[in-house]
């Protein structure tokens, strides 16, 4: 499915070449891995974290910094790169956070709301703002909010990343029904457990916090750790090309789809 990252870029001819995608948490992690491989198929790219993320090479990009719980500075964002583009066609809200980790009853009220503020309000100011986007001109977008497998599988600690993700999922469900005449797709997409600086976080929490972290080291051990690019490849593959992209089902206004199993480097 086109050249592996870094091959590509600028003067790509391939089915994504001059697309247009936003990426909100695009400094690190599985942002920066989406925004490194969409430039490798000729992507054009608006990017967005807390800082300004670095702008990948030979592709037209902007980046600036985001604070994605301000529903004015996501909306500002959006118009920017619309007027340095002219429209967006992808938007993926991957900008989320893990803690508060531990038992509920234990949690910080604030470090509660701040999580939900990002992982849920982020999400939603994301999403409204290009549902209005593509409301406003032909042609159709694709939404894709980050989901996690943790959306539909309860784990003792992650209290609030289990919930938020499961909102997101909902979230995404109803504004892919709300939003169907406007021609928006709407993705909820579980990437699996990806080699970022989250699982690593993940694997350094004690036992007493986490009692299920044993799972994700095994997952490490045993080297079952999707890289980056393979998701972007396959958010590629599932939500964006007419030709494979997954469809709802009939009366349902979103696909919530989790991402295989890596095998194999990256075509």
């Amino acid at each position: 499915m086109g050249a592996a990252p870094g091959t590509a870029g600028e003067g790509a001819t391939g089915p994504h070449a001059g697309l247009v995608a936003v990426v909100t948490g695009a400094s690190r992690g599985i942002g920066a891995g989406l925004a490194a491989y969409f430039a490798a198929q000729g992507m054009r790219l608006g990017l967005c974290a807390r800082s300004a993320p670095a702008r990948p090479d030979g592709v037209e990009s902007m980046s600036a910094p985001v604070d994605v719980t301000d529903a004015e500075v996501v909306a500002a964002f959006a118009a920017a790169v619309v007027d340095r583009f002219g429209r967006i066609d992808l938007w993926v809200n991957n900008a989320g956070v893990l803690g508060p980790i531990g038992p509920l009853a234990d949690a910080d009220p604030d470090g509660l709301a701040a999580h939900v503020a990002t992982n849920v309000l982020g999400v939603a100011y994301g999403t409204a703002a290009f549902a209005r986007h593509v409301r406003s001109r032909p042609g159709g977008g694709t939404l894709v909010n980050l989901s996690s497998g943790a959306a539909t599988s309860p784990y003792r600690g992650w209290a609030a990343y289990c919930a938020s993700k499961a909102a997101v999922e909902m979230l995404t469900e109803v504004v892919g029904l709300e939003e169907e005449a406007s021609g928006l797709a709407a993705y909820a997409v579980a990437p699996g457990v990806v080699d970022t600086d989250m699982q690593a976080l993940v694997r350094a929490t004690p036992g007493s916090s986490f009692p299920d972290v044993a799972r994700f080291h095994r997952l490490h051990d045993e080297g079952r750790l999707a890289s980056p690019a393979w998701v972007a490849r396959w958010i590629l593959e599932a939500c964006v090309d007419p030709a494979t992209r997954l469809r709802p089902a009939a009366g349902r206004g979103s696909v919530a789809w989790r991402v295989p199993d890596q095998r194999g480097p990256v075509p």
